[in-house]
């Protein structure tokens, strides 16, 4: 939602399982204006026209806030946007993606300001999907991973295409009506697994561009920070919180480490997802893309590092055995940082399996009516089509 005064404008989603994606849809929305409300729905709402969310109420307002181009966040928003919430928070105008949400019902849940032309939209991000997140961590593959080549990619995607059709009622929890549009490769057009291509372009846009400044404190985090959820979150807040002028560098590891210590597929992420979405986040400053898995005296001189903290977690040794942070304990640098939140990669997984038979069970009601709106649209499309052939003739 945007308002005026300066110009204000609003984006409204179930935000479960926040990635870059998401935060690039902010960034694009908070681009259109000048002050950017986000609307995060309840629990119950998306229960009832999504099923059961991965993520509490709770976690996903924190989560969304901690997102560096939100402004402010309004609890428990309306699945429905009208323009009376528009009209209650100022609002000129909503942003979406340009995929469709639908209500219980099958109808467009921006119709009414559709209509208004109090209604904008950005483009979502090509080679993320919940989904594809989802099904990264149900299928046990490491195709994302950055060391695959293309070819390979390709051939483990279209094997995902196949798989996925077989975990269509779990996962069309995530995307809607979009599977009812899977093509023989069994790829959509909305939630479809295409790879992820990194450019410096990207990179720019997330990053804050900012250099430390006298007085900082240079404050170094290093680790996976996979999935980048709510424990995330609490963890830098917490670094944050340790110094007045605080300047936090993370350091996230290269696909192929964290697979050392952590094992299965880690990371569900690869290297290139992980740094945008540590980027996104109003507590970071800086990433090391492929950082040293050892906090190397080097590593500490060349960012000139006052502070190294480390969450509760588990330290995994080096290759050889030795302490990654035997350097910065030498020093007297080395912080052991309590967040308060136990959450971790591992356990968002179990999160997910346990649902999974809450899905299947409301993906059963809503398949009826998400088939007929497919079917309207394609109808609507064909009739579009054959107007334009009639008008060029």
């Amino acid at each position: 939602m945007y308002r005026w005064h300066p110009t204000r404008g609003g984006e409204k989603r179930n935000y479960d399982m926040v990635h870059y994606g998401h935060s690039n849809q902010l960034r694009q929305a908070k681009a259109m204006g000048d002050y950017l409300i986000v609307g995060v729905h309840t629990d119950s709402e998306i229960s009832k026209h999504k099923g059961p969310p991965v993520f509490t109420q709770e976690e996903r307002y924190k989560m969304v806030r901690a997102i560096k181009w939100v402004d402010e966040v309004v609890e428990g928003a309306p699945y429905v946007t009208t323009l009376e919430t528009l009209d209650k928070y100022n609002c000129d105008f909503c942003v979406h993606g340009d995929d469709i949400t639908l209500t219980v019902d099958g109808k467009d849940t921006y119709e009414e300001v559709k209509k208004s032309g109090r209604y904008r939209e950005c483009k979502r991000t090509q080679g993320v999907s919940t989904t594809d997140l989802v099904g990264r961590m149900l299928l046990m593959t490491k195709a994302h991973h950055s060391n695959i080549d293309s070819s390979d990619y390709q051939e483990h995607t279209d094997n995902f295409g196949k798989v996925i059709n077989l975990l269509y009622s779990y996962l069309s929890h995530y995307t809607s009506f979009a599977f009812f549009l899977i093509d023989q490769k069994g790829h959509s057009p909305w939630t479809g697994v295409s790879q992820f291509l990194q450019t410096s372009q990207k990179i720019i846009q997330f990053a804050s561009g900012q250099e430390p400044q006298p007085g900082d404190t240079i404050i170094y985090v290093a680790g996976a920070f996979d999935l980048f959820h709510i424990g995330h979150v609490d963890f830098l807040e917490v670094v944050h919180k340790l110094a007045e002028k605080p300047y936090i560098i993370v350091g996230l590891h290269f696909d192929q480490e964290v697979n050392r210590y952590k094992g299965k597929n880690y990371p569900i992420m690869n290297v290139h997802e992980r740094t945008l979405s540590v980027l996104a986040c109003r507590y970071v400053s800086e990433v090391v893309i492929g950082a040293p898995f050892a906090v190397t005296k080097d590593l500490l001189d060349h960012f000139k590092v006052d502070l190294v903290c480390h969450g509760k977690t588990e330290i995994y040794p080096d290759k050889d055995g030795s302490d990654p942070y035997a350097e910065p304990r030498r020093k007297g640098i080395l912080r052991t940082v309590d967040s308060g939140n136990s959450l971790t990669t591992d356990a968002i997984v179990q999160r997910i399996i346990k649902n999974r038979l809450l899905f299947e069970a409301r993906n059963q009601k809503k398949e009826a009516k998400e088939i007929a709106v497919i079917q309207a649209m394609k109808r609507q499309e064909e009739e579009k089509t054959k107007e334009r052939a009639q008008a060029v003739l």
